[in-house]
């Protein structure tokens, strides 16, 4: 058995994130109550709900948008209370956003350029010189950016203005974007929303490959079912901040409680 520094206990071997007895409160208000999760290093779960069931709050907590009033949260043996959204970006959590949160007036290329920059391994004065490592870095963020953005079918369009793409482009940018931070662990907030079935399908094949060609875990808010029963191995479900069931698709499409409180007869 393996613990996190704040008593959490992982099984033998295991790595990832952790959350135990997580609640938020606003005020009176409880988004998020009580919720224990545990995120292995390779898996993709589904987070759904009902809409203001919490979900986008749990995102907010894990990122340290918010600290959780009560509660604690460890990724790979460490604990994330208290940390800016930017350390725990740093640590390996990377996430896209329920509304598209693009730059305006940057390129496709500046907008994942911009994520790149905590990747940089020349200094001040190798920027000023324009050294030798300056152009050697440059060369290889370049590569990753447009190696990315092949993956994504996004190449052509590299020079463009990010926010001048079709909605599907941007929602598919914003995923490219966060996956250029080198995450072990990609937060997903309704990556399908506005998409058509076409562009839904393709997203489809597009996270499973990412979670097997960067061997990362995926953690998915979405209210397509199709969609999450149709990739996710796991699934957690919310109802008024509390975790209500979690087990497989299988699992949760039969469990009464779900039906009553989200999916409906």
């Amino acid at each position: 058995m393996e613990r996190c520094e704040d008593g959490y206990v992982f099984e033998s071997g295991m790595e990832g994130l952790s959350l135990d007895n997580v609640t938020m409160r606003f005020g009176g208000l409880t988004a998020v109550g009580e919720l224990a999760a545990v995120i292995g290093p390779r898996d993709l779960v589904g987070l759904i709900g009902p809409n203001g069931a919490g979900k986008t709050t749990v995102f907010n907590v894990i990122t340290g948008v918010y600290e959780p009033t009560i509660g604690e949260i460890c990724f790979h043996g460490e604990r994330l209370n208290g940390l800016k959204p930017n350390q725990i970006s740093h640590r390996g959590i990377a996430r896209t956003f329920q509304n598209i949160r693009l730059f305006h007036g940057l390129t496709v290329f500046d907008n994942i350029r911009v994520s790149l920059t905590a990747q940089t391994t020349f200094g001040l004065f190798g920027s000023m010189l324009r050294s030798g490592g300056f152009y050697s870095n440059e060369r290889a963020l370049t590569r990753k950016i447009d190696e990315l953005l092949d993956l994504f079918h996004l190449r052509e369009v590299r020079n463009e203005y990010a926010t001048s793409l079709p909605y599907g482009d941007q929602r598919r940018l914003e995923i490219v974007r966060a996956l250029a931070t080198n995450p072990k662990l990609l937060l997903l907030d309704e990556p399908a929303a506005g998409m058509n079935l076409t562009e839904k399908q393709s997203l489809m094949r597009l996270i499973q490959q990412l979670r097997e060609q960067f061997k990362i875990a995926i953690l998915l808010i979405e209210h397509d079912m199709s969609l999450v029963m149709g990739i996710c191995e796991r699934i957690l479900v919310l109802d008024y901040g509390l975790k209500i069931a979690e087990g497989t698709p299988t699992e949760i499409r039969n469990d009464p409680n779900v039906i009553e409180a989200y999916l409906g007869v």
